[in-house]
């Protein structure tokens, strides 16, 4: 039997999911503690872990005994069927060790100067008293980040289709409403190109289109090599010599380009929301950048221990993800004193951990404080997952974050427009700012 199952109707709370998930979480945890059952209208009942232990169970099972890629069938008709994300067993082993090296911390170093240097080009353009929005924004820096550190693109035709493209998809399941596109089958209907379906359909193949055009001049060339990330895909090489297919190489691509682009845009709109919502917060983290050297490198940049403080108190209190990937068990199993039959559905909840208070005190308000005064475990904070389904690119997107942060504070001086607070909001599969954040820039 599973534990503690809300009693509300599948089709409640899919809709409280869809349009008000943290309340509903923080509803469900006041009043079914660390472990819940949600079941949702069209999946199968999902249990919520909330307990560290719990988690640290899950995180640590080995890997016959749960799938996690059936968990994220949801993003299978957006990433493709190769995508990582949605691969179980040796397949998942077997794409995750490709795609490594590009991800990996000496690589991952090397594209500090570029966030910066892209950062301050689109910033560049601001000017004194212009209104901007941080939701707009922030996503034109985390895409152009994405077209030079992954495929090597600055400018002609394909860099402006596929930028164009991207943003265009993504809109198309952007608001709580458009979200059930992905959460319910029965409306993922082609009737055609102006159907709802019919044009994430159409786009979709429109970017995988660019995608296999930029995939055929590289192998084209004489000498493929490039710092890029798609130039290493290419060189990459299985345990039999085998390369990546082309089908596998767009899935990745399509991949990266949706859950590297405006997942680390939305943390960057919240943080700029506290860092001007908060103002010994901006003092403390200004303080740290002015403080220092002319110079300094990017890495040591990165690192600050306040800014990191920042990002991460960031990632804490509105999580992108509500949940980790699902686990689904392929075994009896007993995590944390309860055992769970086979084909159970398993979900550390990321925000609910977040917001334990015995783990961080006040959880709902922004303590940057509480990251330096202790370290936190990988079973307590955990806003890229964790096991052997960690998000692969959670290097860059760490560094991305303080870099884009840093360097925006240090080159402008800005200020909300309003006191009104923000919320979150659904966009998609992720969670994002209710009203974007619009900002004054002062100087």
């Amino acid at each position: 039997m599973l534990p503690n199952v809300v009693p509300s109707s599948r089709t409640k709370s899919l809709v409280n999911w869809l349009v008000r998930p943290y309340a509903f979480l923080d509803d469900c945890a006041e009043a079914y503690g660390d472990t819940f059952t949600i079941r949702l209208l069209g999946f199968k009942p999902l249990v919520f872990l909330s307990s560290p232990q719990a988690i640290k169970e899950v995180f640590a099972a080995g890997a016959k005994q749960f799938d996690a890629g059936r968990g994220q069938d949801i993003l299978r008709p957006l990433l493709g069927s190769n995508s990582l994300i949605v691969l179980d067993g040796d397949r998942h082993k077997r794409e995750r060790k490709l795609l490594m090296p590009p991800f990996h911390g000496a690589k991952v170093k090397t594209y500090g100067d570029d966030i910066c240097q892209i950062t301050e080009e689109i910033c560049s353009q601001w000017q004194p008293q212009q209104q901007i929005v941080a939701g707009e924004v922030m996503p034109e820096i985390t895409l152009e980040v994405i077209l030079q550190t992954v495929f090597g693109l600055r400018s002609g035709d394909r860099y402006e289709q596929l930028k164009s493209l991207l943003i265009s998809l993504l809109d198309l399941t952007g608001s709580p409403l458009s979200s059930s596109l992905l959460f319910f089958k029965w409306l993922q209907k082609d009737w055609g190109r102006w159907s709802p379906w019919g044009r994430v359909v159409r786009q979709r193949q429109a970017v995988y289109d660019l995608l296999q055009a930029e995939i055929d001049e590289r192998r084209s060339q004489s000498n493929m090599s490039g710092d890029d990330v798609l130039s290493l895909m290419l060189l990459a090489r299985d345990e039999e010599g085998e390369p990546m297919s082309d089908m596998e190489l767009k899935d990745e691509l399509m991949t990266m380009l949706v859950a590297g682009h405006e997942t680390t845009a939305s943390v960057l709109s919240w943080a700029l929301y506290w860092v001007h919502k908060l103002p010994a917060v901006k003092d403390k983290l200004m303080a740290e950048l002015t403080a220092l050297p002319e110079g300094t490198d990017v890495l040591e940049i990165a690192s600050l221990p306040y800014l990191t403080a920042v990002a991460s108190e960031t990632l804490r209190l509105y999580p992108i993800a509500p949940i980790v990937s699902p686990r689904i068990s392929t075994e009896t199993i007993t995590i944390d004193g309860h055992t769970y039959p086979p084909a159970t559905f398993l979900s550390p909840c990321i925000y609910s951990v977040h917001h334990r208070e015995d783990l961080y005190p006040d959880s709902k308000q922004f303590k940057p404080e509480r990251f330096l005064e202790r370290q936190f475990s990988p079973s307590e904070f955990i806003p890229f997952g964790g096991g052997n389904r960690r998000c692969i690119g959670y290097a860059l997107a760490k560094l991305e974050i303080n870099l884009v942060l840093a360097t925006i504070l240090k080159q402008h001086r800005l200020r909300l427009v309003n006191d009104q607070p923000v919320t979150p909001r659904r966009r998609g599969v992720v969670i994002a700012t209710s009203n974007g954040v619009p900002l004054i820039v002062e100087s």
